[in-house]
């Protein structure tokens, strides 16, 4: 069976920002999201600037900036549409329909009015989901369901994947895809976001476990990588950024 390219696949997303993430991929000619673990707005605002126009997505933890304000959330989305890429939250949301709805809107992030996307883990059930979407889909945002994790030794079986993936089945205008390890469903209109990739196959200190762009997306067919310390570590994040994206479209490029 033929495999659809990215821009293809756009017609199969049920959701209008998973229909502009599978396009801007097809026109920029990147897969690479960036991991921003980094405690700076500053910082953080300087790896956009050096890693901006090579990457689709960039992922932050905003609760370990230690100087956030509205006014970088600002800045933030206004990066965002001058290099093109897509905000995307690694809050993974774990509690009852409530308090998400209020984590998503409210306290001191405000994480809805800047994200374009977020995750949650499944665990909580439906709930969680029908909570967030009441915040998120009626400003065309899009959430990300764990079904997998890089951790070595995490609890995540394969029953649960499979009813991970049930359960977004039941919001196909507002789950977009999932973090996971590979491809998991045929439907086309999933996204499947890769953590733990760099180009080197190991462990580190704390159980993270690393796989290669070309097993990623080539072998384990997923569509989008995620980079955090082979770039922000390295002595050229612009350099290695680059590095990352032309091997991550050569692996893409490879499956067609």
């Amino acid at each position: 069976m033929k495999t659809l390219s990215y821009g293809d696949r756009a017609q199969f997303a049920r959701n209008p920002l998973a229909k502009k993430i599978f396009l801007l991929m097809h026109e920029k000619k990147s897969n690479l999201a960036l991991s921003a673990d980094v405690t700076s707005c500053d910082t953080l605002l300087t790896l956009i600037k050096q890693c901006g126009s090579d990457i689709c997505v960039l992922k932050t933890h905003v609760d370990i900036l230690d100087d956030f304000t509205q006014e970088f959330s600002e800045t933030l989305t206004t990066l965002a549409k001058q290099y093109q890429f897509f905000i995307f939250e690694d809050r993974k949301f774990a509690d009852i329909g409530n308090t998400v709805k209020q984590q998503y809107q409210h306290g001191i992030y405000h994480i809805a009015d800047w994200a374009d996307m977020i995750n949650a883990h499944s665990l909580p059930g439906p709930g969680i989901v029908s909570a967030l979407s009441e915040i998120g889909l009626p400003r065309q945002k899009g959430l990300l369901l764990l079904a997998e994790m890089s951790s070595k030794n995490n609890f995540i079986t394969t029953e649960y994947t499979q009813k991970t993936i049930q359960m977004a089945e039941q919001f196909p205008e507002f789950v977009i895809g999932f973090i996971a390890q590979r491809k998991l469903a045929f439907s086309p209109g999933w996204l499947y976001l890769t953590p733990g990739v760099q180009f080197s196959e190991k462990t580190d200190a704390l159980g993270q476990q690393y796989i290669t762009p070309e097993k990623a997306l080539f072998q384990n067919e997923t569509d989008i990588i995620i980079v955090g310390r082979g770039i922000i570590h390295s002595d050229d994040p612009a350099a290695s950024a680059k590095q990352y994206r032309e091997a991550g479209w050569r692996a893409y490029a490879k499956r067609l």
